[in-house]
């Protein structure tokens, strides 16, 4: 049992370094298009990767209505997560929207109050050195907040309402079921993601190419294989250490940042990610 639990940990780590590096996927590929054009890819893309893991458990058959209509709910939820993080990636930096986002682990047991979650001590002590944090990093001395790390602010209450929902909606269904369901979640995140690029944007064959390596990790590494691993993964880890290591991702988001897009984060901002991430670690810590 001890031996599939730190295999689960390695996987679950994995899956943070990967989702921690999309982040420099998808700011350099807003280089090439526009936010809506590049979600609308890769989360098609992603849906696609999925459908041989669902033909591999076993489902075969058309998805239920059920599973259709709390799909498309999920992918509401995930296309405005995921659409505010990406438009406020045009104005901040990599490193910056990794420690932002991971704001939604916290977010998740403060939003799930009215559902009944019970929220412990450290864990509104960890949401206090996390909002210290948020302040230090992206407040300026002049008490004004860049554009870019509010929006990605507010695409965590997003993420945290669709883990919410995701938690309810996938409670006893199988494993091939959760696949379909996700399948169903990212095509839907990028059909609407598409329309609104379609409506708004200029999609271009030359912008298309020219970002073709970030908008294949965005959909088939990020999507496609973090999934998996995490499916696999969270079968043999609790979820308390599964939370923590998956908020190590914004650590691997602001080593992205730094070795792969030169950007680099002031004193200040440095103490704020440290206490953003002390916050996180000890807001998934038992009372």
């Amino acid at each position: 049992m001890r031996h599939h639990e730190t295999i689960a940990h390695l996987l679950l780590l994995c899956t943070a370094v990967i989702w921690g590096l999309a982040f420099t996927a998808q700011r350099a590929g807003m280089a090439h298009m526009g936010p809506l054009t590049f979600n609308g890819v890769r989360f098609l893309l992603g849906a696609a990767s999925l459908i041989p893991l669902a033909w591999v458990l076993g489902e075969r058959r058309l998805p239920s209505v059920w599973t259709i209509r709390r799909g498309v709910v999920l992918g509401l939820f995930l296309f405005l997560g995921a659409w505010l993080q990406q438009w406020g990636l045009c104005w901040t930096t990599a490193g910056n929207a990794g420690f932002i986002t991971g704001l939604y682990v916290l977010l998740v047991p403060v939003l799930g109050v009215p559902l009944g979650y019970r929220v412990g001590r450290r864990a509104w002590l960890g949401a206090v050195l996390a909002t210290v944090g948020m302040f230090l990093l992206s407040v300026t001395e002049d008490f004004s907040v860049g554009r870019g790390d509010l929006l990605v602010l507010f695409s965590a209450f997003f993420w945290a309402a669709h883990v919410l929902a995701v938690g309810r909606f996938s409670a006893g269904i199988s494993a091939a079921t959760a696949v379909v369901l996700s399948i169903i979640q990212f095509a839907t995140c990028g059909a609407i993601s598409l329309l609104g690029a379609l409506a708004t944007e200029t999609i271009t064959t030359t912008g298309l190419h020219q970002g073709l390596l970030p908008i294949l990790y965005g959909g088939f590494a990020s999507v496609g294989v973090a999934y998996t691993l995490q499916v696999i993964a969270q079968r043999h880890a609790r979820p308390a250490p599964a939370a923590i290591i998956l908020s190590l991702e914004a650590v691997f988001a602001a080593l992205g940042g730094w070795g792969l897009l030169g950007e680099t984060m002031t004193p200040r901002g440095i103490l704020g990610c440290s206490l953003m991430l002390a916050g996180t670690l000890l807001g998934q810590s038992r009372d």
